[in-house]
């Protein structure tokens, strides 16, 4: 069986003028520097892409960065998504400033992997080599790239040019494919207009995969449009999967409402967002400490942003201290856990230092808080911490919810979940997640606002349903409000019973003087029988008292010696029943029924006649025809199931 393809992005990072871009020349048979300015001045500006295919079929992306300080941004914009880093070096000069940066913001943006490439080689001696290669270790030494392989070339004569082909293949080959089942996610790093084609946008699929004629959503600004066309690597593709490079031609989108930045994605997944938590490193050799409160700009995915930081537990933060902060974004952007960043100086730029998010949504913290450290220290601690704190903080949440929220894809989410379930941390109620503490507290709010109930309201059998369920948050659903009640009608602690819910052993209680009430109100229901006027009437007549109508009405309701036949005319039993059988009586002989013939057999007022008519078709036992009715359901034993 043959293996799919694997798609994998690399990038370059080094000093101007060190020999990046003729280096890819060489491994791909591109020039990178497509720009007039790039080629008149040698150096590169923008990024620069191209790709190329090693000898065991894995297609490969390259990521060509600017070296030139002022164009620090660009690179940082390109070198986010790739999986690994040839980091180049010029044998003639050896470390210089940009190295060291780019080498900062590599270690920063934890890129997985990398390799050491010394260029120029055919004008340097074997030994100088060696003493250009033992300096670059010693300054690599602590970093990612401590111990990482080492390829000498010379690019322009192609010396050992096959040995880093064979290096990138080996290390590629050791490396997670990219998550193609993920969700879509693609940083735009360009975007144009094509005369007769409309808005292009270009970028590297950091996860998912786009298919022609799908919808995504662009964000910002927030809309869905539709992909027209694919391109990958410049060729047409109807697919486009995480790890390559593509093009993608939108329709219905303006130019004008996009900037480098901008994601594409799959629709409803991502959410812009003005702040986040993270864990913030400051490096040490940065110019100054951090303040509180001081301005940076941050760099993430291909966005460029202000932003200030917001330290949570000091005033002023050391260089190379590693501390808990809240990031206040200037414009929104897209942000997602785990996700990592660059921080540089305000003024002037330079890198200062980065991080990684722990939480892309969070609440504005309050300072100096214990309990808000602690409870970022557990959402950092591990993806499972992680759900059960922000379950704790939605108090109940879909499976796709809690996608979005944490960064990880479906299956390690369900994982997380099943553990955390056997575990007693978290448990499903109906589609909903919620933490086993919150599920507890809810069993209780439940038990409790059914005993208040029984309280205040001795003469109902029960609570409502409906009012029940009133009590939980909104966001709960109906089918995790019905297994909550449902364990607690199974363990004996609630019966349920039609619309009531009520203590197992409630039995409704009238006082003296509502027993004396309820005598009245039957007496003057069961006097009037079938001819009982509306509810007004009724309770006039039987003098109760406006505080004691809804409890007596819905006792009597509830022990059936009152029938509701609308929410204005009730029957006592007897009159019901008396009805039922006229009904009975009437289609033993006769196969239709008109409103006239039912109102002279129950001897009633035409209104009342018609709300029992009415009750008796929403409950089966007629179907009306026009101005007729005719059997449908007639009962057998007289009164209605309740």
């Amino acid at each position: 069986m043959s293996k799919s393809p694997r798609y994998h992005i690399i990038g370059t990072a080094g000093h101007v003028d060190h020999g990046k871009t003729v280096l890819i020349n060489t491994l791909t048979g591109i020039n990178t520097d497509r720009l007039k300015e790039e080629q008149e001045r040698g150096i590169s500006i923008e990024l620069g892409f191209a790709p190329f295919t090693l000898a065991n079929g894995t297609m490969v992306g390259v990521v060509d960065v600017p070296g030139h300080e002022k164009f620090i941004p660009n690179m940082l914009s390109g070198i986010g998504g790739i999986d690994l880093v040839l980091l180049v070096v010029d044998v003639n000069e050896g470390v210089m400033p940009q190295t060291r940066e780019h080498l900062q913001i590599l270690q920063l943006l934890q890129i997985p992997r990398g390799i050491l490439v010394l260029t120029k080689c055919d004008l340097a001696e074997e030994d100088w080599i060696d003493i250009v290669e033992e300096e670059v270790r010693e300054t690599l030494a602590g970093t990612f790239l401590e111990g990482a392989p080492c390829c000498r070339v010379s690019a322009i004569h192609g010396d050992g040019m096959p040995e880093l082909q064979q290096t990138i293949q080996k290390i590629l080959e050791e490396l997670p494919p990219r998550d193609e089942d993920g969700p879509t996610r693609l940083p735009i790093d360009r975007h144009f207009t094509i005369s007769g084609f409309g808005t292009v946008v270009t970028g590297t699929l950091l996860s998912g995969r786009v298919k022609v004629g799908e919808t995504v959503e662009v964000l910002p600004p927030g809309e869905t449009v539709r992909v027209r066309e694919i391109q990958v690597h410049g060729e047409k593709a109807e697919v486009a999967r995480a790890g390559q490079r593509v093009a993608l031609n939108l329709a219905g989108l303006e130019r004008s409402d996009l900037s480098r930045g901008a994601v594409v994605a799959t629709p409803g997944f991502f959410a812009m967002t003005e702040r986040f938590d993270a864990r913030l490193n400051l490096l040490e050799d940065a110019p100054r400490p951090l303040k509180f409160r001081d301005p940076v700009h941050l760099h993430m995915g291909t966005a460029k942003v202000t932003a200030r930081i917001a330290l949570l537990d000091r005033d002023e933060m050391k260089q190379g201290e590693s501390v808990l902060a809240q990031i206040h974004l200037d414009s929104p952007l897209v942000a997602h856990r785990q996700d990592r960043f660059i921080i540089r100086s305000y003024s002037p730029m330079t890198t200062i230092g980065g991080g990684q998010i722990i939480d892309p949504a969070p609440i504005k913290h309050k300072r100096f808080r214990d309990e808000v450290m602690l409870a970022l220290k557990e959402l950092e601690s591990g993806e499972g911490s992680f759900i059960v704190q922000k379950l704790a903080e939605l108090g109940c949440a879909k499976l796709k919810e809690l996608e979005q929220t944490s960064g990880l894809g479906r299956e390690r989410v369900t994982a997380l979940l099943d553990n955390l379930s056997a575990a007693d941390q978290v448990c499903r109620i109906g589609d909903q997640w919620v933490t086993a503490e919150t599920a507890r507290a809810w069993h209780r709010v439940l038990v409790e606002t059914v005993d208040n109930y029984h309280r205040d309201n001795a003469l109902q059998p029960g609570i409502p349903h409906a009012t029940l369920k009133a009590t939980l948050p909104a966001k709960v659903a109906p089918k995790a409000f019905e297994q909550l009640l449902g364990d607690l009608v199974s363990n004996g602690q609630l019966r349920q019973r039609a619309e009531w819910v009520a203590q197992p052993d409630f039995t409704p209680k009238p006082t003296e003087e509502q027993a004396l009430l309820l005598q009245k109100l039957e007496q003057v229901y069961l006097d009037a029988g079938t001819e009982a006027k509306g509810r007004i009437d009724m309770l006039t007549l039987a003098k109760v008292p406006e505080t004691q109508i809804e409890p007596l009405l819905a006792f009597l309701f509830a022990n059936g010696t009152l029938v509701r036949l609308n929410d204005d005319s009730f029957l006592h039993r007897q009159a019901y029943q008396k009805a039922i059988d006229a009904l009975k009586t009437h289609f033993a002989s006769k196969e239709t029924l008109t409103l006239a013939e039912f109102r002279d057999l129950i001897g009633s007022a035409r209104k009342q006649t018609q709300a029992i008519l009415e009750l008796f078709d929403s409950l089966k036992y007629t179907m009306r025809k026009g101005d007729e009715r005719v059997a449908w359901k007639l009962p057998n034993n007289g009164m209605r199931d309740e």
